[in-house]
């Protein structure tokens, strides 16, 4: 069982997503080059997530700062996206303000950030899809932060 702190994490996501390509259509096809930034008391996380047409063509590790050469990236504190994966794992999907575009908008606890304006709009295009790839974690085992 890979943690949502791990990268495996992110890559058996990917690999539910690329095995699944119906589900995505849709929704459309994607091009973009996404961070997410956990931080943690422990650890960060920085994850790199490329989607291209209707896939997740990398999921790699990003250094400190490494998140500037995304388009966009999520960044927020390891217990609010264990939060988010808890409750895609007992409601199937992302809930009310669990959803990405929720907490997003909100900014308390998850920020979409991004070098210029037209990262942000990339983001907000295609939030469905990362959603979507977010909500594969309800086909993976339980989730320990």
């Amino acid at each position: 069982m890979a943690y949502v702190s791990e990268l495996s994490y992110y890559q058996e996501l990917a690999a539910l997503m690329n095995a699944h390509p119906e589900d995505y259509e849709i929704l459309g096809e994607v091009d973009l080059n996404l961070g997410l930034v956990m931080t943690g008391q422990a650890a960060d996380l920085r994850v790199r997530l490329q989607f291209e047409g209707l896939g997740c063509t990398e999921v790699s590790a990003l250094e400190e700062g490494g998140e500037h050469s995304c388009d966009c990236w999520l960044e927020g504190d390891l217990e609010a996206w264990g939060e988010m994966f808890d409750d895609i794992h007992v409601n199937g999907m992302a809930t009310g303000r669990k959803t990405v575009n929720s907490l997003t908008l909100l900014g308390d606890r998850i920020d979409i950030r991004a070098n210029d304006p037209l990262g942000k709009d990339l983001f907000f295009r295609f939030n469905q899809t990362v959603q979507q790839f977010l909500d594969g974690a309800a086909e993976l085992e339980q989730s320990v932060v």
